[in-house]
This record gives C-alpha cells, sequence and structure tokens, in this order.
C-alpha cells in the first residue's frame, strides 16, 4: 500500500508544480487575486505531496509531527492571499474574464483528476494523506468558484468578485490547516500513549 501511495503522491506533487507556473503566470498577467491564490496552493500541495512522499516510512510520531507542520503549512498561500487582496482592494480592476474562467478550468482538471487519485489513500496514514486529500478536494471547489468568478466579472466587468473568490479560497485553506492539525494531535497523542 506505502508503494502505491507514494506513487499517487509523487504524480500529484508533479501535476501541482507543473500547474503552478501555468496559473501564476496567468494570474501575473491578467491581475487575478483568486488565480494569485490558487497558483500558490499549487505550491503549497506540490510540497506536502513530496514531504508526503519522504515521510511514509517514518514512525507513528513522527508522521504526526509532520502532519502538524503541514498545518501550517496550509496557512500560507492564505497569508499570501490576504497580501495580495490587499493590493486589489485599493484598486480593484477587473482581470480578464475569459482567461480567469478559462485557468480556473485547467485547475478544475487537474485538482479533480488528483483528488480522485487521492480518494481511496484519505483514511491511510491519518493526517498526512488527509492533507493531501484535503487540499485536493478544496482546490477543485476554489476552481469552481474560479470559474463562476470570471462569468460573473463578464457580466459585471468589476474586480470584486475576483477578490472574493480568492479570500474564499483563503478561508479554506484556513480550515484544511485546522482539520490536519486536529487529526495530527490525536494521531500524536495516540502514538505516544
Amino acid at each position: 500500500m506505502n508503494a502505491d501511495l507514494r506513487k499517487v503522491v509523487i504524480i500529484v506533487a508533479v501535476l501541482n508544480l507543473a500547474y503552478f507556473g501555468v496559473e501564476f503566470a496567468v494570474a501575473r498577467v491578467i491581475g487575478s487575486v483568486s488565480l494569485f491564490a490558487d497558483s500558490v496552493d499549487f505550491l503549497e500541495d506540490a510540497s506536502v505531496n513530496f514531504l508526503i512522499a519522504v515521510a511514509l516510512g517514518w514512525s507513528a510520531t513522527n508522521r504526526a509531527r509532520l502532519g502538524m507542520a503541514l498545518a501550517g503549512i496550509l496557512l500560507i498561500p492564505g497569508l499570501a492571499t490576504l497580501w495580495t487582496a490587499w493590493e486589489k482592494f485599493i484598486a480593484p480592476f477587473p482581470p480578464s474574464p475569459f482567461a480567469l474562467s478559462l485557468t480556473g478550468a485547467g485547475a478544475l482538471a487537474i485538482n479533480l483528476y488528483c483528488a480522485f487519485m487521492l480518494a481511496r489513500f484519505r483514511a491511510h496514514r491519518g493526517s498526512l494523506t488527509r492533507a493531501a486529500f484535503l487540499s485536493a478536494r478544496n482546490d477543485a471547489l476554489a476552481n469552481v468558484a474560479i470559474i463562476a468568478a470570471g462569468f460573473v466579472t463578464a457580466l459585471t466587468l468589476s474586480g470584486w468578485p475576483d477578490l472574493v473568490v480568492g479570500l474564499g479560497i483563503a478561508a479554506l485553506n484556513a480550515d484544511a490547516a485546522r482539520q490536519v492539525w486536529r487529526a495530527a494531535h490525536e494521531e500524536h497523542r495516540a502514538a505516544n500513549a
């Protein structure tokens, strides 16, 4: 089972790293808060999955410690989003609606594929695989919101839908961090009992 899981998380990490580059470039070109937040999240997901691949052979205590560290890592995209959102709040120019929705659709395809691959392992090895699955699941939800923000932006020519979705992505990441922290804390307590 560990070999299968390691293979899946490495594939997920590579896909996330590749789409980080695509989404970050588009976000910078069109000035999108939601794409920026999601691109940083892709980078975070790549890091998390590479760490999981390395930690699979570790003891339960060390995996739980890594799970607690991963909870902190999950907060990083939210902090980066808040900074970008502040800049956008001062000057809420709308991003290109077509590029926003198209890039969000590509991200959705990547995240659904990753979530599907990780779903069968989400209860295996506790907080580590839970972190990977929650990240992919939350990202798919965020991508649907990004696509919708593109449509609303096209109708309203406002930068606010992009800003609101970007802040929503930050909130999703904070909730995932809380869930992973709780699971890792329980694993750590059980391993030391």
